[in-house]
């Protein structure tokens, strides 16, 4: 990519966003044959939203082409069990909502929009890789909390969240995690690994919550302070919360590994500059016409042309 300040990289957490679409768009949305395609139409106009407002010149979605990698299960083996199957392997997903995967996927490819998913790697790891490769200001759209340790003020790395909705984003720089968690703008990895997170499986310290967690991570600076300062005395600590650190030593050395996003996935050749018209208009019309895609799609294709106005 150019190293230009005038550009801009929006990376998508397709996953998330797809999700959310699916559980904000009504399920009486469907193709001609009946086949739900709320996901479908609830993504691709949220592409479009967010190409209008956002003005990228670069986009990637970022896909999660293995959802829970073997090497951080092998760390933290709790990591996401509450979302697998009943085989034991895939993630539990509406029955509704899998169908619908593949038409998104082949969608943004006749779009001509970028895609990129890695082999171990969740949609976070390619946006962590994403972001430490970006030579130009990096906005990640997402309704998860994971990805606030990639925020980074000096690199110019916000994120759109959109948990309520993306029509009710917030921006999220260093100030607003500071705000929202009483910790340094770049510490949100640590300050997850100590408190943990229920919604992706991993305990935490036992009894270390947000406020205690928070204030050990300003006292100290980070993990690894924490940890050095345990090993020596109890100053700085809150009443009994040392012991708490010292036995939890072997978690905290893998639970980091599972927490922190990777920045060095191998990506591959990739075009994210934003298209100014489809990629295979012969795709395309073919998959309005199969699955009525039509206002959602002419909505994407205006913003991309808008775009290159």
């Amino acid at each position: 990519m150019a190293n230009d300040a005038d550009h801009r990289l929006l990376l998508l957490d397709s996953a998330s966003m797809y999700f959310r679409a699916f559980y904000g768009v009504p399920d009486t949305v469907v193709a001609p044959d009946g086949t739900p395609t709320n996901a479908v139409r609830g993504f691709l106009d949220y592409i479009a939203r967010l190409v209008e407002d956002r003005h990228p010149t670069h986009l990637v979605a970022a896909m999660d082409d293995d959802w829970r990698p073997a090497w951080r299960v092998e760390a933290i083996p709790t990591y996401k069990t509450h979302r697998v199957a009943g085989d034991g392997l895939a993630e539990e997903v509406p029955d509704l909502l899998s169908p619908q995967v593949p038409i998104i996927e082949a969608a943004l490819d006749a779009l001509g929009l970028c895609r990129i998913g890695l082999p171990d790697c969740e949609a976070d790891d390619v946006i962590g890789t994403l972001t430490a490769t970006a030579t130009m200001p990096v906005e990640i759209v997402t309704g998860d909390r994971d990805l606030f340790q990639l925020v980074d003020d000096e690199r110019a790395v916000r994120i759109v969240y959109i948990a309520k909705g993306v029509g009710n984003r917030e921006i999220i720089d260093e100030a607003a995690v500071t705000s929202r968690y009483n910790i340094p703008g770049r510490a949100y990895a640590d300050f997850a690994t100590l408190r943990g997170d229920p919604s992706d499986g991993l305990p935490g310290v036992p009894g270390v919550g947000d406020k205690t967690a928070a204030a050990l991570i300003t006292t100290f600076g980070d993990l690894d302070g924490v940890v050095e300062a345990a090993a020596e005395s109890d100053v700085g600590f809150p009443r009994g919360c040392r012991p708490k650190i010292l036995a939890a030593a072997d978690y905290l050395d893998r639970a980091r590994l599972v927490v922190a996003v990777k920045r060095d996935a191998k990506l591959g050749q990739y075009d994210a500059t934003l298209p100014a018209r489809p990629a295979d208009p012969d795709a395309l019309q073919e998959l309005v016409g199969r699955w009525g895609l039509g206002s959602s799609v002419e909505r994407v294709l205006a913003a991309l042309a808008s775009a290159h106005a």
